[in-house]
């Protein structure tokens, strides 16, 4: 075995801080950038930063598929004054002010309220609550009872079935059936197996059919009808506006504080201290922010321009005018690579003429046809929800009578599991919990 020293030349890519910095500005969002401008202007005294009077851009579509705010041409400033609504606990405190309680009892109540979830569910059960509190487990009973007394009705309950029972009792004290069902035949019921419940408590589908209605019409999470949610706001980053038939694309980033640099210090840029060395360093990563922050916006545009161009008619008619279209496509098309494609369009609200959209839902996958033209999933999947939007609700498809449709009446093989697949992603449920009571 013998030692040598030899010379090797050969190329390597070094992931710089710099680089790196520059490909998350790039997948950033507009509201993250924004917070990052601010960091940045923290770090670097050559960075001066001048805040925009322009509020996000809160426009929106009412069929949107990312929530937004309603259309305004004026934005109400109240709109961003934080709410002070009291929560479920604070308003069930108030309540049980107003009954006329003992000290301990009013105790007990207010422990049994702290110990309630978002949906109003106790999360403890009482001998928890009577070991915690030292006391009687009859005592907590006793002041569960009472708070059970507040509303929404069925607060307060430890379990589904409870809850359920609560508000009957409460809306609905003389439908007997209705409370067996929830007693006994409660998973049978949300199968909706009518056959088997009429069966077991010898009673007419119409009975069964009078009892559900009944239960429809209860609230499973009674603490949600108190619960003060905050108004969340989707401000799209890239807005697309048609006019006499012709796009127009521009980043919302009217909000975006101005970054201006600070010629204050460039006077010790040319001299030799310690601290023109900081200086020359700091303006050398003012230049390059600047820099990444316009490549940033040149990129996704250029992207949004190409998908236009690919997706035509999706921004005149919606998903249901979807084609396919992959991150490969665009990245040969504006000649990028795919993962530069791909962080363009990480995290990011596109608002069109049709409504507003995350930007990966302009990506979708080909599914073969018979004709030879691909599909895109997203096509398939609003065929498969309007199929199931007009089926017989007493005798709902299948997941194979929905693939064998498809098969002969849009030309498409698809297996059952992707239907199943499709159809769980779409929150619909299988024909079992579809069918409707037939009398």
């Amino acid at each position: 075995m013998k030692l040598t020293l030899q010379q090797e030349q050969k190329l390597q890519l070094v992931m710089t801080q710099q680089l790196r910095q520059a490909i998350e500005i790039l997948q950033y969002s507009t509201y993250d950038l924004y917070q990052y401008i601010y960091e940045q202007a923290l770090e670097n005294p050559l960075i001066e930063i001048e805040e925009s009077h322009d509020l996000p851009d809160s426009s929106s579509n009412s069929n949107s598929k990312v929530k937004g705010t309603t259309d305004d041409s004026e934005t109400n400033p109240f709109d961003y004054i934080a709410g002070d609504e009291p929560n479920l606990q604070q308003q069930l405190m108030e309540q049980a002010r107003l009954l006329r309680l003992s000290e301990t009892d009013y105790k007990i109540v207010t422990t049994l309220i702290q110990h309630l979830d978002e949906n109003g569910y106790l999360v403890l059960n009482t001998k928890e609550i009577a070991l915690q509190m030292k006391t009687k487990d009859s005592a907590i009973e006793n002041g569960l009872q009472l708070l059970q007394q507040l509303e929404p009705v069925g607060v307060g309950a430890r379990s589904l079935q409870e809850c359920l029972l609560l508000q009957l009792n409460y809306f609905y004290p003389r439908e007997m059936i209705a409370k067996q069902i929830i007693h006994h035949y409660l998973h049978v019921l949300a199968d909706r197996k009518w056959e088997i419940i009429a069966d077991k408590m010898n009673i007419s589908l119409a009975e069964v059919k009078h009892a559900y209605e009944c239960i429809q019409t209860l609230h499973p999470k009674p603490g949600s009808l108190l619960s003060s949610t905050q108004s969340e706001y989707v401000y799209p980053d890239v807005l697309v506006k048609v006019a006499n038939g012709k796009f127009t694309v521009s980043l919302n980033d009217r909000y975006l504080p101005r970054i201006r640099l600070n010629d204050h210090y460039l006077s010790f840029i040319n001299q030799k201290t310690d601290e023109s060395n900081y200086i020359r360093n700091r303006y050398t990563h003012y230049r390059w922010l600047m820099n990444s922050i316009e490549k940033r916006r040149s990129t996704i545009l250029k992207i949004t321009e190409a998908i236009i161009r690919k997706q035509e008619e999706f921004f005149f008619h919606g998903l249901s005018s979807l084609k396919p279209l992959t991150l490969k496509d665009i990245a040969h098309e504006v000649g990028m690579h795919e993962s530069t494609v791909s962080r363009a369009t990480m995290n990011k609200v596109i608002q069109t003429p049709t409504g507003s959209y995350d930007f990966r839902t302009l990506f979708s996958s080909k599914l073969a046809s018979n004709n030879g033209k691909p599909l895109s999933q997203t096509k398939v999947k609003f065929w498969l929800q309007e199929l199931i939007q007009k089926e017989n609700k007493y005798k709902p498809f299948s997941d194979q009578k929905i693939s064998d449709y498809f098969k002969a009446n849009k030309g498409i093989n698809i297996s059952r599991r992707t239907i199943a697949k499709y159809r769980q992603e779409l929150n619909i449920p299988p024909s079992t919990k579809r069918k409707e009571i037939q009398i």
